[in-house]
């Protein structure tokens, strides 16, 4: 193990929870770096949280004001000699011989500060050599395999601001999820996508086999999904009086049924007033009109949920957020069921651009696949059915859906309230950690909660699938443009 310095003793510490130490010269160390040292209950990890440099000979403002009116400071004084690098430490945890402890008592000045265990940094973190590789150790060459169990039975948050790398970091746990063997264990994996980004699975040879991709003009929702003899969906708005003559009317209708026989069933019936049949025809006229309901479902849930396959729900050929709303709730509300009485295997269900569906204080019916995906949150871990939420605003993010989100993997995030909203929501976050967080560079996240038993700052792999061309940069797809035109103007030039 290298050695890395000597703890030091100053106005602040060593404390449980903070000490410095100076740094060996011609050793190089950086700000997030795990360090190491003997305590007395056992051997102490800590993260360091700043680096300084210092100069006795530039300590008082008034001697180097002074010899720097008749000569330079470094031709005078052999400064150079006294010039030396502190690192300030913040203390994450104790490895004894019983499991991992909080600090309870302060590592002694004089102590040596050394390079990491490797075995002793994966026990420390809850790593796992047979896990997901997400990437490696940030200022480290260690991998960061995490457990699939810990990382996604509870629930997953994959918290930036547009453009820090969320769908790449995705990317890369899909192919992790796809290249797991059935005997050890893979899961059905379903993404909500509605900017098309993952169907470049699909156009990749390595995944194409294990990918299938679902238009939303491919979709058809059975009717009676949503308005069946005993229950009418949130996605109908009617009050109550309303919904129980409409279930009136449904009771009597064979056991599929179509829109246009909805609608001619309203309108012959002799029980319903005119009022409330102008009413109800206009609903349902109104969910037809979005072109997705026919007689039966179609795909059917167990075509969409295969062990190790990824279907991708592709919702960019529509505009239109109620349709895609309405689509979400079918597939969440479909595959719950269906995973709840084990008729699919266990899955998990990615769900980009998050806060769009389940946004903070929205009323049911302008957020009706909210319900469904709650629901999923809070009882979803019983039945191996599981959650990945992205978002680039977490504070527009439903509170109580996020905090079922029992592990976070933040990248940069810069405004001020989500910082803030994250902060208050992750335990193990403290204000070192969160300042980091906004200038976290393009493929660093920080990974909190059970996936890990502390936070840990990772560099995210490099993905071994094609990219999206979706977050191709502006310059490219104006050169693309330009050149299509180009070739446009020739062929018909050609033609002429």
């Amino acid at each position: 193990m290298q050695e890395y310095g000597t703890v030091i003793s100053t106005l602040e510490g060593p404390s449980t929870r903070r000490f410095s130490f100076v740094i060996k010269k011609d050793v190089v160390v950086r700000r997030g770096q795990f360090v190491q040292l003997d305590v007395e209950k056992g051997k102490l990890i800590g993260r360091i949280s700043d680096i300084r440099k210092t100069n006795r000979y530039f300590i008082n403002p008034e001697s180097v004001k002074n010899v720097e009116a008749d000569n330079s400071m470094v031709d005078t004084y052999p400064t150079w000699e006294w010039e030396y690098l502190v690192a300030d430490v913040n203390a994450v945890g104790i490895y004894t011989d019983s499991g991992f402890q909080d600090p309870s008592f302060p590592p002694s000045p004089g102590e040596k500060v050394v390079e990491p265990e490797t075995n002793l940094l994966e026990n420390f973190f809850g790593l796992d050599r047979k896990g997901l590789h997400l990437g490696s150790l940030s200022k480290h060459t260690m991998h960061a395999r995490i457990n699939m169990t810990k990382l996604l039975q509870k629930h997953l948050a994959i918290l930036a601001i547009s453009g820090a790398g969320k769908s790449y970091l995705v990317g890369v746990l899909v192919e992790e999820l796809l290249k797991r063997k059935a005997e050890h264990g893979n899961l059905a994996v379903v993404a909500i996508d509605p900017h098309g980004e993952y169907g470049s699975f699909e156009n990749d040879p390595k995944y194409a086999g294990k990918t299938k991709t679902v238009k939303s003009s491919e979709i058809r929702i059975g009717l009676r999904n949503i308005i069946s003899p005993y229950n009418i969906s949130p996605i109908v708005k009617l009050s109550g009086p309303q919904s129980r003559e409409l279930l009136k009317v449904v009771r009597k209708l064979k056991k599929q049924y179509s829109i246009s026989d909805l609608i001619t069933a309203i309108e012959t019936s002799d029980d319903i007033k005119q009022a409330t049949k102008d009413v109800l025809v206009s609903v349902i006229a109104d969910i037809g009109r979005t072109g997705i309901f026919g007689i039966s479902d179609s795909p059917k849930i167990e075509e969409l949920a295969k062990n190790g396959v990824l279907t991708v729900i592709d919702l960019s050929d529509t505009i239109n957020m109620r349709k895609k709303q309405i689509i979400t709730e079918h597939v969440a509300r479909k595959l719950f069921h269906s995973r709840r009485h084990e008729k699919i295997p266990p899955f998990l269900l990615i769900l980009e651009e998050a806060h769009q569906f389940v946004p903070e204080g929205a009323k049911r019916e302008e957020a009706v696949a909210k319900g469904i995906l709650q629901t999923i949150a809070r009882e979803g871990r019983k039945f191996h059915a599981s959650l990945c939420l992205i978002s680039q605003r977490p504070k527009h993010l439903s509170t109580t859906i996020l905090s079922q989100c029992n592990s976070n993997i933040i990248l940069r995030v810069t405004n001020p309230y989500d910082l803030d909203h994250i902060g208050a929501s992750s335990e193990g976050i403290t204000r070192d950690v969160q300042d980091q967080i906004s200038t976290l560079p393009v493929g660093t996240g920080l990974i909190v909660g059970e996936a890990v038993n502390f936070p840990l700052f990772i560099k995210v792999r490099k993905r071994e699938s094609k990219e999206s061309d979706k977050g191709k940069p502006m310059e490219q797809a104006c050169i693309e443009f330009y050149k299509k035109e180009q070739q446009n103007r020739k062929d018909t030039k050609a033609f002429m």
